[in-house]
């Protein structure tokens, strides 16, 4: 017995074994009073080394003049290194009735109709489409409402998207297109690019009719037989490009 009352242990006696075994790392846990919500998953994994990342070019259009954008597009974002752009188009809205008597030509069929849940698989987002009374036509507005269950659990949150247009005059919506489109965006949490004036002198140019603004490219149709000027691809191109710049930079990051 010490002087302190207290037993001294022999030097040749083993530690007593501990009575509560402490939990393994990366356990936690609750009690009654505390439980937390679970969070909803981190967006963007890292896409593997070996693989290239995929901007998908989903789009409408109904005489072509949204598609011509999107194939220039398509070659923009495919000139990056490491990325590469996928076309899409959104399921048609009208009849076959409807379309012929409104003289709309033939869908390519070798661009794939995209369902909402294929969003997932992208790493970024060019969205075109035809303006209507300021906005987007009506097919890609369905197309979106149709994207619930990915807004529900944020699937697509932190994704970068981008726009780009087609209006018939000039003053038809080149740059409310695509501004009233950005709710869309905030309500998925996605991250809105648009490519300001790096496009350079082509954005300042005075000589000729140019459709595209900071928002994104753009082309005019006019009564739709007219066509996309080689500065309006150019600009369509020069997005596809810088899109898959800052795509491939978040990859990285």
């Amino acid at each position: 017995m010490g002087k302190g009352g207290g037993c001294v242990p022999s030097k040749k006696q083993a530690p007593p074994p501990l009575t509560k075994q402490l939990p393994p790392p990366n356990t936690t846990t609750e009690s009654n009073n505390s439980i937390q919500e679970t969070p909803l998953p981190l967006p963007l994994p890292l896409p593997e080394t070996d693989s290239k990342s995929k901007i998908f070019i989903v789009f409408y259009s109904m005489y072509g003049h949204v598609e011509g954008l999107a194939k220039r597009l398509k070659q923009g974002v495919d000139a990056v290194d490491g990325v590469e752009g996928v076309l899409y188009r959104v399921p048609e809205t009208l009849s076959i009735e409807v379309l012929n008597q409104m003289k709309a030509p033939i869908k390519d069929e070798t661009i794939p109709i995209i369902s909402p849940e294929e969003l997932v698989d992208a790493d970024g987002f060019l969205f075109g489409f035809p303006t209507r009374y300021g906005s987007m036509a009506a097919q890609m507005k369905a197309f979106f409402d149709s994207t619930g269950s990915l807004w529900n659990g944020q699937k697509l949150a932190g994704k970068p998207a981008g726009f780009f247009v087609s209006t018939g005059t000039q003053g038809g919506g080149q740059e409310t297109t695509a501004w009233t489109a950005i709710t869309q965006l905030a309500h998925q949490g996605m991250l809105f690019v648009p490519i300001g004036y790096t496009f350079g002198p082509g954005m300042f140019n005075m000589e000729s009719i140019r459709g595209g603004s900071p928002y994104g490219a753009g082309v005019f149709a006019g009564d739709g037989t007219r066509e996309p000027s080689e500065t309006e691809l150019a600009l369509a191109e020069h997005q596809g490009k810088y899109m898959a710049a800052i795509v491939k930079r978040l990859a990285k990051s």
